[in-house]
């Protein structure tokens, strides 16, 4: 889970949304899940509450099994498997297509 954090643009593997490109929102560690921007997108029917006060249908994301996503290197915009690397006493993720880290 460390491989994928916020903000990381992900390419979506497998499942109904295949092929899309989008950005980490969230990440669920203890779910194993991240929710991925313009990703699976669910309707929800809505209760207007104090919080919210207009009833409806909303349209949202919803989480992502983490091993359904790749991340898009920055450095060569490939979906690519990552590595982590310790390079003077710091945690790095290295790209395994171009060897860049980031």
């Amino acid at each position: 889970m460390r491989k994928v954090r916020k903000g990381d643009r992900v390419k979506i593997v497998s499942g109904e949304d295949r092929g899309k490109v989008g950005k980490i929102l969230q990440v669920f560690p203890e779910k194993n899940r991240v929710l991925v921007e313009g990703v699976n997108i669910v309707t929800k029917h809505q209760r207007p509450t104090q919080a919210v006060r207009e009833p409806g249908i909303v349209k949202r994301e919803a989480p992502v099994h983490v091993s359904n996503v790749k991340v898009v290197c920055p450095e060569c915009s490939v979906p690519t498997r990552l590595a982590v690397v310790t390079v003077e006493n710091q945690k790095l993720r290295r790209c395994k297509q171009c060897g860049a880290t980031f």
